[in-house]
C-alpha cells in the first residue's frame, strides 16, 4: 500500500481488507481524498507549533485556538506536540478516510 505512511501502522491490515472489498466508486473516493503527510506536519509543528498552526492544519481547531491563546502552553505544549503530531496526523487521516465510508 503506497499510502501506508499516512495511517497508523496497526490499522493498515484493516484498511487493506476494506479496500480490497471496495467497489470502483470507493476507489475513486479514496484516490480523491488528500491526506496530510506526517513528516510535513512535524516540520509545520517545528516552525509554527507555538501558534497552533500544526493543529489547525490537521483539523483540531479547538486545540489550535488553545495553543494560539496560550502561546503553545507557554512552550511546554509545543515541545510535547513535536513528539505527538505525527501520530495525531495519522489518526486524523484515518478519521478522514472513515468519514467517506471507507
Amino acid at each position: 500500500m503506497t499510502n501506508g505512511k499516512f495511517f497508523p501502522q496497526m490499522s493498515l491490515p484493516v484498511i487493506h481488507d476494506q479496500l480490497s472489498k471496495a467497489d470502483d466508486s470507493k476507489w475513486v473516493l479514496f484516490n480523491g481524498i488528500s491526506f496530510r503527510d506526517p513528516m510535513l506536519m512535524l516540520i509545520a509543528s517545528l516552525m509554527g507549533g507555538g501558534l497552533g498552526i500544526d493543529r489547525f492544519l490537521i483539523g483540531d481547531t479547538g486545540l489550535g485556538i488553545a495553543k494560539l491563546l496560550t502561546c503553545g502552553g507557554l512552550g511546554i505544549w509545543t515541545v510535547i506536540d513535536w513528539f505527538l503530531i505525527m501520530d495525531a496526523t495519522k489518526e486524523s487521516n484515518l478519521k478522514k478516510m472513515q468519514m467517506f465510508g471507507l
